[in-house]
């Protein structure tokens, strides 16, 4: 289920004329250790269990390589510490269990001072994101009021007797609701098209807030900035999760199910920003990366940008 690093994913290029100050990512990542100082924290959820429940294209569970192939060569701009701590695998059909696993081993990150940052996988991993955010919380004795902003052309609450990609924040509102603590969600994004009323009734009656696709443009980011402002200043921890159909079909094929429309890069850049200048940012995961539909590395390149900037 939990596998440790494999550094061999860990291989670029090496300018050594340029001195230290041309270090890539490569020769900078670490295999995480027990007695570790606090850092960036990659774990990849390699599954794509839910994906094919939700009868969408399966190859997902190849995407936390991939994202750490295209990483590995981009230039080091950061400071701190960032490591590699290895994968949780989906087993056979076995999501529910690596879930939970997921979310054990992200208390665990959480608990030792890391950032974690999650490589998907399908956006199932978002119920095993907060299982482990939950379990954190609930070991250091607190009730912390947490905001889950996601990045995604779908709402992903769909009704079923299965756990699968498309059913993760209803299953966190109800384990919202039976703790007794209130399901606070943020999508930017939304498809009209690509979500029923059905999904839209529910998002609805859970209280959650979304700003269509259409709205989410250059020339109203200010808006989206305020929106997210609001959000924030009411809760006291963020998670974001950023499922990569989100984007235009241009930029990310390599998705289940691609967008027609999708949000452009410098928007959803500009949202990333903006969540981590709130101070509050405790986890964050990017989804639906599918290697099998990508050009180009093209996907693979992007996901890599999006994890170099969050953990900047």
């Amino acid at each position: 289920m939990y596998t440790p690093a494999d550094m061999h994913h860990w291989q670029g290029r090496t300018d050594t004329e340029e001195g230290a100050l041309a270090r890539r990512w490569h020769e900078r990542i670490k295999p995480l250790q027990a007695d570790a100082s606090a850092g960036v924290a990659l774990l990849g959820f390699a599954c794509d269990a839910g994906v094919r429940r939700n009868h969408g294209r399966p190859g997902a569970a190849e995407g936390p390589v991939m994202i750490r192939k295209a990483l590995a060569n981009l230039a080091w701009h950061h400071e701190g510490h960032v490591y590699d701590a290895g994968d949780v695998r989906c087993e056979d059909n076995a999501l529910e269990a690596a879930q939970t696993e997921l979310g054990r081993q992200l208390a665990d990150l959480l608990g030792r001072g890391h950032f974690p940052l999650v490589l998907g996988g399908g956006h199932e991993m978002a119920y095993g994101s907060f299982l482990g955010l939950a379990r954190h919380a609930e070991l250091l004795g607190r009730k912390p009021r947490i905001g889950i902003v996601n990045l995604d052309a779908h709402f992903d609450l769909r009704a079923s007797a299965q756990a699968s990609s498309g059913t993760p924040f209803r299953q966190i509102a109800e384990a919202c609701e039976e703790q007794d603590a209130e399901f606070r969600y943020l999508v930017f994004g939304i498809a009209e098209p690509a979500n029923t009323e059905a999904l839209f009734h529910r998002a609805h009656e859970l209280g959650v807030q979304w700003r269509l696709d259409e709205e989410c443009v250059p020339e109203r980011i200010e808006e989206l900035l305020d929106t997210l402002t609001f959000f924030a200043d009411e809760v006291d921890w963020l998670y974001l999760t950023i499922c990569l159909d989100v984007l235009p079909a241009s930029v990310a094929p390599g998705v289940s199910a691609p967008a027609v429309r999708g949000v452009e890069l410098r928007v959803i850049e500009s949202l990333i920003d903006a969540i981590k200048a709130t101070g509050k940012l405790k986890l964050a995961d990017l989804a639906e990366f599918n290697p099998a539909f990508d050009h180009d590395n093209l996907t693979a390149k992007l996901a890599a940008r999006l994890v170099w900037r969050l953990a900047r």
